[in-house]
């Protein structure tokens, strides 16, 4: 055979159909021609970039709880309950700095702005967590504060016991 330029029934001139390959595919109606690309989704970057976003998700949920981190109180009659993120944060960190939420609040305006926040969000309660080494009288001037714009209930917050 002298290779001319010209097609074979097999593909191109000179070379045999390889085994097993049909040789009449090419004259059919309909048949895609043998330099056509096969358009294939590729699976594998896609449940990469997928398995990289739920990593990232699992690291940096624990870090979205609201407020600010103190050690609280450790207490033997703990009363568990979900933290929803329903809640008015009120956080005295151990240097007695008070923060609602994650916003750093003087005593001075800490009802004003509680209670500018409970009127946007009335379901939501109060929940006041003092840093375990913070003196008495901190968290008790925290919570007049509050009960001087008529906030009666306050919830605190506290750390269970493990052991015996």
């Amino acid at each position: 055979m002298i290779a001319l330029g010209l097609r074979s029934p097999g593909g191109v001139a000179g070379r045999r159909p390889r085994p097993g390959r049909s040789t009449r595919s090419a004259g059919r109606p309909g048949a895609r021609p043998r330099s056509a690309l096969r358009a294939d989704i590729n699976v594998t970057p896609l449940v990469d970039v997928v398995l990289v976003l739920l990593i990232i998700f699992m690291v940096v949920t624990p870090m979205l709880s609201k407020g600010v981190n103190v050690d609280l109180p450790i207490t033997r009659h703990h009363e568990k309950r979900n933290d929803d993120n329903r809640d008015i944060v009120v956080a005295i960190t151990r240097l007695g700095q008070l923060y609602v939420g994650s916003t750093p609040v003087p005593l001075e305006r800490l009802a004003e702005t509680v209670s500018l926040e409970r009127r946007r969000h009335p379901e939501k309660a109060i929940f006041l967590k003092g840093d375990t080494r913070i003196d008495y009288g901190q968290a008790r001037r925290a919570m007049e504060a509050l009960h001087g714009v008529g906030i009666d209930q306050v919830q605190l917050g506290t750390e269970e016991a493990h052991g015996p």
